[in-house]
C-alpha cells in the first residue's frame, strides 16, 4: 500500500515531460487499436462513450496538451466535438443548417442527415467516432473536419454566437476561426493516417 506521499509522487507534475508525452500517444494508439482489431460493437460503443465513463476532464488530461496534428491531438478534437454536440444538439444543429448555404460539399462529405436537427447532428458525433473503430479513420476525420467547416461556416454567418458551458469545451468549439482551424487539423490527420504517419 502506498501512503498519501507515495502516491503525490506520481503526480502529473512530477512527471517527465517525456514520459507524459509518451503515455498521451500510447494510450491513444491503444485505444485506435483495440477498436479497430476486435471489431465488437459493445466495445465500440463503449469507445465511443469514453467521456460519458471517465470524464472530460480525464481525457484532456491524457490528450488535450499533445499537438493537434497527432493521433491523441485528433483524438482529443473528435471527444470534444462529440461532447459539445451532445451538450447543445440545438445550437450545434443551427450553426450546421446555417452553414449549409456556405458550405455545401463540406456538408455532403460530413453526412448529416436531413433536415439537420438536434438528433441527426447527434447521431453523426456518434456515427464519426463509430467510424475511427469500425471503418476508415481516415475518413471519419474528413467527415469530422467536414462537419467543423459547415459549422465554422454558420458560426460566422451570424454574431450571436451562444456561450458554450463547458471551459474544456469552449477552448477548442467556440467561433468559428478556431472550429476552421480544427476542420484543417483534422484533414492534416487523415492524410497522415493515409500515409502510416499519424502518431
Amino acid at each position: 500500500m502506498l501512503d498519501a506521499a507515495a502516491l503525490d509522487s506520481f503526480a502529473q507534475e512530477s512527471l517527465d515531460p517525456a514520459v507524459i508525452m509518451q503515455v498521451a500517444h500510447e494510450t491513444a494508439a491503444i485505444v485506435v487499436r483495440t477498436g479497430r482489431a476486435r471489431r465488437d460493437p459493445e466495445l465500440t460503443a463503449r469507445l465511443v462513450a469514453l467521456v460519458d465513463e471517465v470524464g472530460l476532464t480525464t481525457v484532456a488530461e491524457l490528450w488535450s496538451e499533445r499537438p493537434a496534428r497527432s493521433l491523441p491531438g485528433a483524438l482529443w478534437r473528435l471527444y470534444v466535438l462529440r461532447e459539445w454536440v451532445r451538450r447543445d444538439a440545438v445550437g450545434a444543429s443551427a450553426d450546421y443548417r446555417d452553414g449549409l448555404i456556405f458550405a455545401q460539399v463540406s456538408g455532403a462529405i460530413a453526412g448529416v442527415a436531413t433536415p439537420p436537427g438536434p438528433e441527426e447532428v447527434r447521431q453523426l458525433a456518434d456515427s464519426v467516432l463509430t467510424g475511427v473503430f469500425e471503418g476508415d479513420l481516415d475518413g471519419a476525420l474528413d467527415r469530422a473536419a467536414a462537419f467543423c467547416r459547415v459549422i465554422a461556416a454558420g458560426r460566422a454567418s451570424r454574431d450571436d454566437i451562444r456561450p458554450i458551458e463547458s471551459l474544456a469545451v469552449r477552448g477548442l468549439a467556440s467561433g468559428a476561426a478556431q472550429i476552421a482551424t480544427m476542420a484543417d487539423d483534422l484533414e492534416v490527420c487523415a492524410s497522415l493516417w493515409r500515409r502510416e504517419s499519424l502518431v
